[in-house]
């Protein structure tokens, strides 16, 4: 990819492992309550096979949730997430655990955020992504924002640039241009 500014594809060769926040990033935000004490989350489809193509570039995807939710756990399994951490209220504990796990320097892991307790892992990792609408405080660190919003998409937009700059492109996606 030669439109990625110099400095952001430097960052980018370097990553090993993806964090991904959950609601508000791999959901749109909205949290629907129903009579029955049922949950409901919105999911984009693309951020999905996204994360496939990571797998399969064999990049370990982990999800760093502040809140706790079954259906966190049905979709991190529909997806063979690495892993998830959930109830996560100090993110900057969890992100050692998971350097410390994965043998990970800081720089290696890229990471999307889109609110404040997104902060503390957001400026210590080598990529930081927010989506578009992460309030203001979460873009003014960001290395990058996304054009896409969170839950829409916003996850396969920095997966796609992550992919085509490290050359794996080509590798992961190559059955379906037959």
């Amino acid at each position: 990819m030669n439109d990625i500014a110099p400095n952001l594809k430097e960052r980018l060769l370097k990553i090993k492992i993806v964090l991904l926040d959950n609601d508000g990033v791999l959901t749109d935000g909205r949290i629907v309550y129903g009579d029955y004490g049922d949950e409901l989350k919105f999911f984009d489809v693309q951020d999905g096979f996204g994360m496939t193509l990571l797998k399969r570039a064999g990049f370990p995807v982990v999800i760093v949730s502040g809140k706790k939710s079954r259906i966190n756990i049905r979709r991190a399994k529909e997806l063979e997430i690495s892993k998830i951490f959930q109830k996560a209220t100090d993110k900057l504990k969890v992100f050692e655990k998971i350097i410390k796990k994965y043998k990970a320097a800081p720089e290696e892991v890229l990471y999307v955020g889109d609110d404040l307790i997104d902060l503390p892992i957001l400026r210590r990792v080598g990529f930081a992504a927010a989506v578009s609408n992460a309030v203001p405080d979460v873009k003014e660190v960001a290395h990058y924002v996304t054009e896409r919003a969170g839950g829409r998409g916003a996850v396969r937009e920095v997966i796609d640039l992550l992919l085509k700059t490290q050359g794996k492109w080509d590798a992961v996606t190559s059955r379906y241009f037959r």
